[in-house]
């Protein structure tokens, strides 16, 4: 169940959001979904892929683990690496785009969910001052929404550049951990290395002036972070 609200530094004052990451709050999980801007960040961290929805719109996302409700970068309370992924960073918040009538002119706002277990748990950080200001906390949530925001805007064209340069294709990954325990990752797209060193010049130059060659090789580059995983899944069941 939600309970989505406008926030409002009146009616939510003394708002508090428990801070860190869990199963509790729903980073158990082996996969999540990301963005254009934020593939510089996650690709020193995790394996970017692409795959469709239940509509068939492609999307990227980062693996985190293999097994179900698996989350290898989770640790006690914490998340261990130098980026998170924003959509789990945004906590219990998300944006409101309202359009002014007559102007058309777009305002965005922030909703909060008041039955998330990070409010519901009590505690945590304000996320108002006193004088109704914005707290650090509230301004760095308000820095993921926008990279969500913006990563939305950003997502179809990126894929449209990288579908008509030819650089997105099928993986199929198999991944063999321990002994013989053994992974199958399937109906993942990823962008094709061998494809990219392969782009001629007027290729890289329409994918330079359109703002996604370096998005380009970011994402073909995340996928070593699959031999990252395979040993992080090592440590974590005493193969390592």
């Amino acid at each position: 169940m939600t309970n989505i609200v406008l926030l409002d530094n009146v009616d939510h004052a003394d708002l508090r959001v428990a801070q860190g990451y869990g199963p509790a709050f729903g980073d158990a999980i082996n996969q999540t979904r990301v963005f254009p801007t934020e593939f510089e960040a996650l690709q020193r961290e995790y394996p970017i892929l692409f795959r469709r929805d239940a509509t068939g719109v492609m999307q990227a996302v980062v693996l985190l683990g293999l097994d179900r409700d698996e989350n290898l970068f989770l640790t006690d309370g914490g998340w261990s690496a130098r980026y998170v992924p924003a959509i789990q960073r945004r906590g219990p918040f998300s944006i409101r785009v309202e359009t002014a009538s007559g102007s058309g002119v777009q305002d965005l706002k922030i909703n909060v969910d008041l039955d998330d277990p990070r409010i519901t748990a009590g505690g945590g950080e304000p996320v108002f001052r006193r004088h109704g200001g914005a707290t650090p906390y509230l301004e760095t949530v308000s820095l993921a929404l926008q990279t969500l925001y913006e990563g939305v805007e950003a997502s179809e064209p990126m894929f449209r550049a990288l579908s008509d340069a030819g650089l997105i294709e099928p993986v199929a990954i198999s991944i063999t951990v321990g002994e013989a325990l053994r992974y199958d990752l399937e109906d993942f797209h990823a962008v094709s290395r061998e494809r990219l060193a392969a782009l001629d010049g007027p290729a890289l130059e329409r994918l330079h002036r359109a703002g996604w060659l370096a998005t380009a090789f970011h994402a073909a580059s995340s996928l070593s972070n699959i031999d990252r995983l395979i040993e992080m899944k090592n440590r974590k069941e005493g193969w390592a």
